[in-house]
């Protein structure tokens, strides 16, 4: 009797795209590190660094279903490690700007290099490449990458500003990105073969843009880069406003970074054992609950230490939750591009809670109203999923194919 072939493993995978994703994810985290040393070298005001800031995000945004296009193209291994290369460049080429253009082209090519090395590309490499018991695991864990790299380079980066200078931290964001390039070549391994939902055999990226369940979560996923990049980008302006140096800014992001981890990995757990759907409204609701406490309550370092916490636990766990519900209703080797048009509306919430966060300090020198505008759109993100019925579509992830 012939037997049968040893499936590859996929560990490795896995690990490599978490550990991309760190690299990627952690140093764009830290970018509200670098929004007060940019405005005091350069003085173009808040309102012109946060429109730079969100510019690139947006760019990340809009590139990552073309990335999702590219890779089936040339596949994942060329894709990632051309996206490490050039956002490696496009840190450099920001350490060396100092007008409002140069400034905003550096962070739109950083944002569309980026884009390679975005949670779409490497949650779709690693969907394809896992078996479907260890789906939601896997998810948890690359997401958990993303987290710990915010985690890292938020210390390490607050560290180097106020040792070496603004200049020298993103000197060294690059040569980190330099270094993790060869991961890529962890996605040689092939695609297992899967199964797809029935959604998925004809036009399904079409046939997702005319559900209204599609834009339930896409919506609901832009509610969280509004939400996100405020906060990364301008807890430290909140911080410095309560008078706590600026080496705390990077303790907050790190506690967050921290409990990011916890909760990537908790959502990975979760979702094998609970309707996806409860899951992303329980954790919009708990994260406009959080904003609410916090706004209500006078500020101190207790408060903003409870805040990282709280708001850490949910900060990422959305992206494994996200991914899964997608990847349950359409099918695994559709992911790179639906959820790519997924997170570039996710980018455009970024691109508004970063930009008009800027807007308002500028003009009236706190956050008052974006807090607000967050509360109401959190709870608006909860209460969309709700209505979805994940169970209709599919009753399970993609399943492997049975052996001949």
């Amino acid at each position: 009797m012939r037997a049968q072939p040893r499936a590859a493993p996929f560990w490795p995978v896995v690990l490599a795209a978490a550990g991309l994703l760190a690299v990627a994810m952690g140093s764009r985290s830290s970018m509200g590190l670098f929004l007060g040393p940019i405005n005091g070298a350069t003085s173009l005001g808040a309102a012109t660094v946060s429109l730079a800031i969100a510019a690139g995000l947006l760019a990340w945004g809009a590139a990552l279903p073309l990335c999702g296009l590219w890779e089936k193209r040339a596949g994942p291994v060329r894709v990632t490690f051309i996206g490490a290369i050039a956002s490696s460049i496009g840190l450099a080429l920001l350490s060396v700007s100092e007008g409002a253009a140069s400034l905003t082209a550096a962070m739109v090519f950083g944002g569309v290099s980026g884009a390679a090395l975005g949670a779409p590309m490497l949650m779709a490499v690693v969907a394809q490449r896992v078996p479907a018991g260890r789906y939601p695991l896997a998810m948890g864990v690359v997401s958990a990458g993303s987290s710990a790299g915010q985690l890292l380079y938020s210390m390490i980066g607050a560290a180097l500003i106020s040792a070496f200078g603004w200049q020298a931290a993103l000197l060294a964001f690059a040569a980190t990105l330099l270094a993790a390039a060869p991961l890529a070549r962890m996605f040689r391994a092939p695609p297992v073969a899967v199964v797809e939902p029935a959604a998925s055999e004809s036009t399904p990226a079409l046939r997702a843009l005319r559900e209204p369940g599609y834009w339930c979560v896409t919506a609901g996923f832009c509610v969280c880069g509004f939400h996100v990049s405020f906060l990364t980008t301008h807890m430290p302006g909140v911080i410095e406003l309560c008078g706590l140096p600026p080496t705390f800014s990077g303790l907050w992001l790190a506690v967050v970074g921290a409990c990011n981890i916890a909760g990537s990995l908790g959502a990975g757990w979760l979702m094998q054992r609970a309707p996806i759907r409860l899951l992303l409204a329980a954790v919009y609701a708990l994260r406009a609950l959080g904003v609410a406490a916090f706004i209500a309550l006078p500020p101190s370092q207790a408060l903003l230490l409870g805040f990282a916490l709280w708001m850490g636990l949910t900060y990422m766990a959305t992206l494994p939750l996200t991914t899964g519900i997608l990847a349950r209703l359409y099918g695994a080797r559709r992911l790179a591009v639906l959820f790519g048009i997924t997170m570039a509306m996710h980018q455009i919430g970024s691109f508004l809670g970063t930009w008009l966060g800027g807007v308002e300090f500028q003009i009236s020198g706190d956050y008052r109203w974006m807090w607000l505008a967050d509360v109401l759109l959190a709870t608006a993100a909860a209460l969309v999923h709700l209505p979805l019925r994940e169970g209709d579509r599919a009753p399970g992830l993609a399943k492997p194919l049975p052996a001949h």
